[in-house]
């Protein structure tokens, strides 16, 4: 069986340089040696493990993809990037037949769904990549639809950590804002507090220091009207093990879909999670 070729586009990052860890290590996955950088990335090659990696510049992607499709065939993409870029990169890939698993938060995700199923391609398209966490979600979805407003006059405060680089909020705490204006009780992202620095987060949210420049700390609290009733929920992430180990189980799924001759079609991890 032939393995599924991967090109994972941000590296040096961090979390680019994490997800192409794990796809070193899955026999059923390869590397290809190229990656598409940022402008402000000095370097032209960089190292996963024992691979060397050719850093494509903005300006060069055009060519330098031509001839890794020709090359290489079939290649999905994995997009560690930044916010900005989302967009762009989405309409890039699009443009070209490429497959993409789109880990990056922000930009505009409805034009960033649309520009997918208006193309020959496919996606899996996931503010968060973490299962467990995705899966929080499900359930928060399930109450919004079935308990609608059960919290209504209640108040929400939302709070979210991570590590200093990270360049906008949480798109996590984003989405959790639309379960709980389900469930009764208004919120805005400009409302989210959002934490980044480290001396903050050691000495006023505990975080450990070895994690300080990889965490996702979450926490949601809701307070009845008279101050009598109070509920949290909360999901502290330390490193970044738990979104590649998602990444590389949406690679798979956009495999099968590929196969399967599915075009147009914005997957999420809810999708990769139930395997349908």
């Amino acid at each position: 069986m032939s393995r599924i070729k991967v090109m994972v586009n941000g590296l040096p990052g961090n979390m680019s340089a994490k997800a192409a860890e794990h796809i070193l290590r899955d026999e059923r996955l390869q590397l290809i040696p190229h990656a598409l950088s940022g402008p402000q990335t000095e370097a032209t090659e960089t190292r996963v493990g024992s691979q060397s990696i050719r850093l494509i510049k903005p300006g060069d992607r055009q060519q330098a993809i031509e001839a890794i499709k020709a090359s290489e065939g079939v290649v999905i993409c994995v997009d560690y990037t930044h916010p900005k870029t989302v967009n762009d990169n989405a309409a890039f890939y699009c443009d070209h037949g490429l497959p993409f698993v789109m880990g990056t938060t922000g930009g505009d995700r409805t034009l960033l769904v649309e520009t997918v199923k208006k193309s020959q391609t496919a996606a899996v398209i996931a503010p968060n990549m973490a299962k467990q966490i995705v899966a929080f979600q499900a359930m928060m979805e399930y109450a919004a639809e079935t308990f609608p407003n059960v919290f209504q006059g209640y108040h929400l405060e939302i709070k979210e950590s991570h590590q200093q680089g990270k360049a906008d909020t949480s798109g996590t705490a984003k989405a959790m804002i639309g379960y709980f204006n389900r469930l009764g009780v208004p919120f805005t992202k400009d409302q989210i507090k959002m934490e980044r620095d480290p001396k903050v987060q050691r000495s006023a949210w505990g975080i450990p220091e070895a994690y300080l420049s990889g965490h996702g700390w979450h926490n949601y609290a809701l307070t009845s009207e008279d101050g009598t009733v109070f509920f949290q929920f909360t999901h502290n992430v330390n490193g970044r093990e738990i979104y590649a180990a998602g990444t590389v189980d949406a690679i798979h799924y956009l495999a099968q879909k590929i196969d399967q001759g599915v075009k147009g079609r914005a997957f999420t991890m809810i999708d990769v999670l139930k395997g349908v």
